[in-house]
C-alpha cells in the first residue's frame, strides 16, 4: 500500500472518529474498499458478509440497550430498518465513501447502481473494522450516533420508508380495499428524483401524489402524502 493510499485510509478513520490502534493493520480497510468490480486480487466480499452479521449483532445490543421494553418481534422490526441497505446507502453517503472506494470503469458509470457500492463498502467496513480490533467497540462508536438520529425520526414517523404497508393497513382497517398505484415515467435520466411520478387512490377518492428516482420510490412518496392527508381523520373514523 502507498502512502498515499495510506493516509486516506487514515483520515477516513478519523472522519469515523476512530484511531488505528497500535499494531493495526490497514490491509483489511483497504480491502473492504475495493470493490469487486475493480478486479483487484483481494476485494471487498470476505469483509461485506462478515460484516453483515458483525452489524446486526451490533444492532442488536443497541437496541437491547436502548430499548430494552420493546418485545422482541418490536426490537426485530427496529433492527431491520437499522440494518437495511436504504440506511446503509444513506450512511455511506454521510461519511463519503465512495470517494475511497476503489471500483471499475463501468460500476463508475452506473448511477442507479451507487446505493448499492455504498451500501455494500459499508458492511465491509464494518467486517474490517472487526477484524482490525477484534472487538464491536470502533463499530458501536462508529454506528450508535447515527443510530439513535435514526430512532429518533422513526418516533416522529413510525412509518418512515414504510408508508405504503401503512397506507394498506390503514385502508383495510377501514374496510376500504387496498390502495392502487399509477406511476408515470417522466424522465429517462437514471438517478434523476422527479424521474417517476406516482399517483395514490382508494377506488375512485385521489389520496396523494408522490415523485422518486424509482417506481417504488415514487409510490412511497405517494402513500406518505396520503397518510399525511388521512392521519388527522383517523380518531374521529375510529370514534
Amino acid at each position: 500500500m502507498d502512502a498515499a493510499r495510506r493516509q486516506l485510509l487514515l483520515s477516513f478513520l478519523t472522519h469515523l472518529g476512530l484511531e488505528l490502534p497500535a499494531g493495526g493493520d490497514l490491509a483489511a480497510l483497504d480491502e473492504a474498499l475495493s470493490h469487486t468490480s475493480a478486479g483487484l486480487a483481494r476485494n471487498h466480499e470476505r469483509l461485506e458478509f462478515l460484516g453483515d452479521a458483525v452489524l446486526r449483532l451490533a444492532a442488536s445490543e443497541f437496541l437491547a440497550e436502548q430499548r430494552s421494553a420493546l418485545s422482541v418481534g418490536q426490537q426485530s422490526a427496529l433492527r431491520a430498518q437499522l440494518v437495511s441497505d436504504r440506511w446503509l446507502a444513506e450512511l455511506g453517503d454521510l461519511c463519503g465513501i465512495e470517494d475511497l472506494l476503489r471500483i471499475g470503469p463501468v460500476a463508475a458509470g452506473d448511477a442507479t447502481g451507487r446505493a448499492t457500492l455504498r451500501a455494500e463498502a459499508c458492511e465491509a467496513v464494518i467486517g474490517a473494522l472487526y477484524r482490525i480490533w477484534g472487538d464491536l467497540s470502533p463499530v458501536r462508536h462508529w454506528l450508535d450516533p447515527h443510530w439513535r438520529l435514526s430512532l429518533q425520526e422513526l418516533q416522529d414517523d413510525p412509518h418512515r420508508h414504510n408508508w405504503k404497508s401503512a397506507l394498506q393497513e390503514w385502508s383495510q382497517g377501514q374496510r376500504r380495499g387496498l390502495p392502487s398505484y399509477r406511476c408515470d415515467e417522466r424522465s429517462q435520466v437514471h438517478g434523476d428524483p422527479r424521474r417517476f411520478h406516482c399517483h395514490v387512490a382508494l377506488g375512485d377518492q385521489a389520496l396523494g401524489e408522490g415523485w422518486g428516482g424509482s417506481r417504488r420510490e415514487a409510490e412511497q412518496q405517494a402513500a406518505r402524502a396520503a397518510l399525511a392527508q388521512l392521519t388527522p381523520l383517523k380518531p374521529a373514523a375510529d370514534g
